[in-house]
């Protein structure tokens, strides 16, 4: 006996929004069943279906996000040649490459993340981006396969070591973001916007222009955590705005720069700590943005 397939939430949609347009023939809604034959059958051909249905859909997820992987670690890689090229023709220093590598790379990889697909493993798929880099900083640090372009790229002294502090800190931090908070959580955002975007222009400012000291840590100048504090608040503004301008957040709008302010305070104090030598600063940057951040919007 056939009958009637139940129209899916995609056909359903579909349909209500066809309505409009009708079978002047049999003055029938122009998606009915009567209209369209095919949408008769019986239930167990409906539920043969559906598994394909999921299978093509769980497919089309995987190549996106595949894709999208592999479309951001090359540009990841692109990046660092960049700042390689420029330092080997001395158009800008070592250090200062280096610092920009911090800054760019880690809000380049937050801003990636809409071209994955909406499926819940997307932020694996993202997540391997940062895990590649991990063992690439591991390999090298250990110096299992040294590297030496790599390793005067972003390290401060050029020794294989230092890959196993900073920079794998870094990288891990980037690989929490993406797999614990993703798109949906302010948290990792604005972690990622203090500990890259906050942090690393503050070294770049603090150089420059930091000859004031701040009085409980003579290493750390008052212009680099004035800038710390504005810049990483304007960059976490930024992205919340983004990805609530994308769908993936709702703010409230008359809250969040307030809690955004605190965060980035919070942020800027636990920096200026003389405690660098204890737990490196891509430690306990993103470890106290996230517990502040995690307090003041709860999720």
């Amino acid at each position: 006996m056939e009958a009637k397939i139940p129209f899916s939430p995609i056909s359903h949609q579909l349909c209500r929004s066809s309505s409009r347009f009708w079978n002047t023939a049999t003055n029938l809604p122009f998606c009915s069943p009567v209209s369209y034959p095919y949408l008769i059958g019986s239930s167990s051909q409906l539920r043969a279906r559906h598994p394909l249905i999921s299978f093509a859909v769980t497919k089309v997820s995987l190549l996106h996000d595949l894709g999208a992987t592999g479309a951001v670690l090359g540009g990841a890689y692109a990046l660092v040649l960049s700042f390689e090229s420029l330092t080997k023709r001395n158009v800008i220093s070592q250090r200062f490459s280096r610092k920009l590598v911090h800054i760019l790379s880690g809000l380049l990889f937050v801003l990636s993340w809409p071209i994955f697909s909406p499926s819940k493993e997307a932020r694996y798929f993202a997540a391997l981006v940062p895990l590649v880099n991990c063992v690439r900083l591991v390999v090298n640090g250990l110096s299992v396969s040294p590297n030496s372009t790599l390793i005067k790229s972003v390290t401060r002294e050029g020794r294989p070591e230092e890959l196993l502090r900073g920079p794998l800190f870094y990288v891990l931090a980037l690989l929490v973001s993406a797999v614990f908070f993703w798109r949906d959580s302010p948290i990792g955002m604005i972690s990622l916007a203090m500990m890259c975007g906050g942090d690393g222009i503050a070294d770049i400012m603090g150089r420059k222009f930091g000859s004031q000291k701040i009085p409980y840590n003579p290493r750390k100048s008052l212009a680099g955590s004035i800038s710390m504090f504005i810049f990483g608040f304007i960059i976490s503004i930024g992205l919340l705005y983004y990805y609530s301008s994308l769908g993936y957040l709702h703010m409230n709008w008359e809250t969040t720069f307030t809690k955004v302010a605190i965060v980035s305070m919070v942020a800027t104090l636990v920096e200026s700590l003389p405690i660098t030598d204890q737990i490196d600063d891509n430690v306990s940057v993103p470890l106290a943005t996230i517990m502040a951040a995690y307090v003041s919007f709860g999720y």
